[in-house]
């Protein structure tokens, strides 16, 4: 009976043997597929990201050497001395702040062409001139803030001319708490004085830093708001690394309106760079939201006026 049963595992092994070397064989072959199968599909994203790649750093490339040639023939234009056609200076006014409002500083271009403007005889052709950049200007800084605001926060206030002559040292508008990705800052502002003719307020703008953060300090600055500043190009830079702007949303006879908004650095204009400090504070950050850094330590950036950063 033992030896019955003994031959019956003696045969299910000898027929088995030749099957487990079978199986053995079919999953190397499966296994071998699979990998080739990944291998060959890593390759193929691999390759078509390297495509995309390509294509997108010609498509700049393209891009780039277009608004360079653009540039360049706007602005010989513009500044052709022998031009005295102001019409066609606005024009092409129009088309560099349509094409390059976030990259280059065009407040000068414009306080200059109003400047000439307005030493015109001809009032209707005067006064249809200041309403095209002035609508341009308007046009650039809606496109700004509205870009701005989906990254930050603005709020608004309005300059009563007469309120304002009646005070002594500047009329203090209502301040405003911002927030903006987790940093907190007390936005103050102070309307010191009018220009009616060039339609400028100018601002004393206080940015409180957080009293939890001692090594932040106050941002104090002094500038003008007119209808020319982008707030993209024309910021101030805060000590926690966001920028606040603020800009004129409109000016008639009894007062004015002003946009304020504060926003990421790293949302600003594109020849906007960090300072370094501003480059080790979010490192610190970056270290301090991984759990292996003890804080941040960075020293402030100096106080400056709203416009280019000295």
């Amino acid at each position: 009976m033992a030896d019955g049963g003994k031959d019956r595992w003696d045969k299910l092994g000898v027929f088995l043997h030749p099957m487990g070397g079978l199986l053995t064989a079919l999953a190397v072959a499966v296994v071998g597929m699979r990998g080739s199968q990944v291998l060959d599909r890593r390759q193929s994203v691999d390759t078509n990201a390297r495509l995309y790649s390509e294509l997108m750093s010609r498509r700049e490339e393209a891009d780039s050497g277009l608004r360079k040639d653009m540039f360049v023939s706007i602005i010989s234009q513009y500044l052709r001395p022998s031009d005295n056609d102001l019409d066609a200076k606005v024009l092409n006014l129009e088309l560099l702040a349509c094409n390059f409002n976030d990259a280059l500083d065009l407040r000068p271009l414009f306080f200059d062409l109003q400047r000439r403007i307005n030493k015109m005889k001809d009032w209707n052709e005067r006064r249809q001139l200041l309403n095209r950049i002035e609508t341009v200007a308007k046009e650039t800084t809606a496109k700004q803030l509205f870009s701005l605001e989906g990254h930050g926060r603005s709020f608004r206030r309005t300059v009563d001319f007469e309120e304002l002559a009646k005070a002594d040292g500047g009329m203090p508008l209502d301040g405003e708490a911002i927030t903006v990705g987790g940093v907190k800052c007390q936005v103050n502002l102070r309307a010191l004085s009018i220009d009616k003719d060039q339609e400028t307020v100018t601002l004393r703008l206080v940015v409180k830093a957080p009293p939890d953060r001692p090594d932040l300090t106050d941002t104090n600055a002094k500038f003008e708001a007119s209808y020319f500043d982008f707030p993209m190009i024309d910021n101030t830079r805060l000590s926690n690394g966001l920028r606040c702007a603020v800009t004129l949303a409109n000016f008639n006879d009894f007062a004015a309106e002003l946009v304020t908004v504060c926003f990421p650095g790293e949302y600003g204009s594109m020849k906007d760079r960090p300072y370094y400090d501003e480059v080790i504070l979010k490192l610190h950050e970056t270290t301090d939201n991984d759990g292996s850094g003890s804080g941040s330590t960075a020293a402030p950036p100096p106080d400056n006026a709203q416009g280019n950063p000295k």
